[in-house]
């Protein structure tokens, strides 16, 4: 195997095609350079973009301590408000309990018994153990258990268990003690421990207070992007409980079992990783479209926009693990892992589809102090379309219920309903429409609009460990491309099986996989055709025209 790096500012190429010039494009351009600057690149929104700003992968992923950062009071417009009593506190986790187990939970009560001792077994406390209990337990003492490429655990900082991704917790837990011991024996030299290379394995540790997570990988993703994902872990634990009361929970005991409290959400956690581990959006920290055309994109985008209420700050309607459109309220900002953290919560649970869900969802990067309520539902039975209607008033869902039956009839009079359909039955599209003989696939991410595209994965990636070796190498050219000490811009790698391409700009980044038998100056010469073609397609691939109310 072979790869030729590169850091430059611009391919050498003969007819300079791919230079950049000598000052900054202002203006969108018809053939896209590395010059570009944020905002002109194909893919760019061209009223303002729908995502909170990030200018790299760095930001996108900088970790935030605590509460989420102080806002100006008109910053805050439209946040939920943050709970003050532990009354309230307890009212919206029962509710999202009930919603996750069937069950509701008192969760004051709880704690109240407990701190005095007198927590008995009780129908509600065994209900849950049985929810614990059906997980598929594996052995953590064979063979196949340590053979999984990537271990995630979580615990408290008094060495509780919390979650397990393969095994019992209970049968784990000499196990966290050990690396809770090992994160405090730093912490006592006034030191931090990051991570441990061994063996060709990665043991990579995040602490948030007041829980630590750990993973075990023998993966290509460098530590930085394992610690990421570690940090999604923890905001989809914060998106169900809210940092105000994770921390509170605490404060009042700290060797409390947040199990108890989070039983029956294993699952979402699961689907989590589950999604990690296939699809690049969690890499790229974007957020990918359903292709459309711009006309019914924007159809749809105007019915939610028509379809408002006060007490509304977003309006979702996605497909899959993708997005149809977004409304926004003006001057407010989703950001793409709080997105994703509801992606995930859709894809983790079938009983969405079988009518109108109202629930309390925290979105963490958004506030991480306070619920906001969702409406969740699926506008046909038939449909892969799901519509989210995010709400700040949690008495409002008769108001929020009207708002869907509003978007469906302005959906029917403007006729699209058929394009819509049309479009869900080819959600992905073929790399041979590029018209590039050797390309097999590709990842382009708009920097700006915080939006990325790419085909489907095709022959010869047919095999599930096939596209898993994909995504692997993709991890790869990101962790080079993105290595905190000696961050590349050009990457080119050739392999046995494909050869692939890295080119990551202020503006963008582009990965591409291409034939072996392609040479280096073929690729080059494809890099421009694809981002012509992507310019071309731009407003069918992506959001350009973001709607606010």
């Amino acid at each position: 195997m072979a790869a030729g790096v590169h850091k430059k500012k611009g391919w050498e190429v003969p007819n300079g095609s791919l230079t950049p010039g000598d000052g900054q494009h202002t203006e969108r351009s018809e053939s896209p350079t590395p010059g570009l600057a944020q905002g002109t690149e194909p893919g760019a929104g061209q009223e303002g973009a729908m995502f909170v700003h990030t200018r790299s992968y760095e930001d996108l992923t900088s970790p935030e301590d605590g509460a989420a950062a102080a806002r100006s009071p008109e910053e805050r417009r439209g946040e939920p408000a943050e709970p003050t009593t532990m009354e309230q506190i307890s009212k919206d986790f029962s509710e999202l309990s009930t919603q996750l187990t069937g069950m509701a939970l008192d969760l004051e009560e709880e704690m109240r018994q407990s701190k005095e001792g007198k927590l008995e077994p009780s129908p509600q406390t065994t209900r849950r153990d049985s929810v614990l209990s059906g997980k598929e337990e594996e052995d953590v003492t064979m063979d196949a258990w340590r053979m999984h490429r990537k271990h995630v655990f979580v615990l408290s900082e008094a060495g509780k268990p919390v979650y397990s991704r393969y095994g019992s917790e209970e049968a784990l837990s000499s196990t966290m003690g050990v690396m809770m011991a090992l994160v405090s024996f730093l912490e006592a030299e006034k030191n931090a421990i990051r991570s441990i290379h061994a063996d060709g394995y990665k043991v990579v540790f995040v602490r948030r207070s007041p829980l630590v997570l750990v993973a075990v990988a023998r993966t290509r993703q460098s530590e930085q992007e394992i610690a990421h994902e570690l940090l999604y872990i923890y905001y989809q634990i914060l998106s169900l409980l809210t940092w105000t009361q994770l921390n509170h929970i605490f404060q009042q005991k700290q060797n409390y079992d947040l199990r108890r409290l989070l039983a029956g959400s294993e699952r979402i956690t699961d689907n989590l990783l589950d999604l990690m581990a296939h699809d690049p959006s969690f890499l790229m920290g974007a957020v990918r479209c359903l292709p459309l055309a711009a006309s019914v994109r924007d159809a749809v985008s105007s019915s939610l926009q028509q379809a408002k209420a006060k007490s509304l700050v977003f309006s979702i309607l996605l497909s899959g693990n993708q997005l149809v459109s977004l409304v926004r309220k003006k001057d407010q900002f989703l950001h793409p892992i709080d997105l994703h953290l509801l992606f995930n919560l859709i894809s983790s649970s079938s009983s969405f589809r079988e009518g109108e869900a109202w629930t309390p969802i925290c979105l963490p990067k958004f506030n991480s102090s306070g619920f906001f309520h969702a409406h969740i539902s699926y506008l046909e039975q038939e449909m892969d379309l799901c519509l989210l209607l995010v709400s700040t008033d949690r008495e409002d869902f008769f108001t929020v219920s009207d708002c869907k039956r509003r978007f469906q009839e302005r959906l029917r009079r403007r006729g699209v309903h058929h394009a819509l359909q049309e479009a869900l039955r080819t959600p992905f599209y073929s790399v041979a429409q590029v018209g590039i003989p050797d390309l097999r696939h590709f990842i382009y991410k708009s920097k700006s609009s915080g939006l990325f595209t790419s085909p489907e994965i095709e022959a010869p990636y047919v095999r599930e460990e096939e596209k898993e070796r994909l995504l692997g190498l993709y991890q790869y050219l990101h962790s080079r491309a993105h290595n905190s000490s000696r961050p590349l811009k050009n990457i080119y790698f050739t392999g046995p099986r494909e050869n692939l391409l890295a080119w990551v700009t202020s503006a963008f980044e582009l990965y591409i996989c291409y034939s072996p038998l392609g040479t280096k100056a073929g690729a080059i010469s494809a890099v421009n055709k694809l981002m012509k073609w992507i310019r071309k397609e731009e407003d069918r691939l992506f959001i350009l025209t973001p709607q606010t109310y």
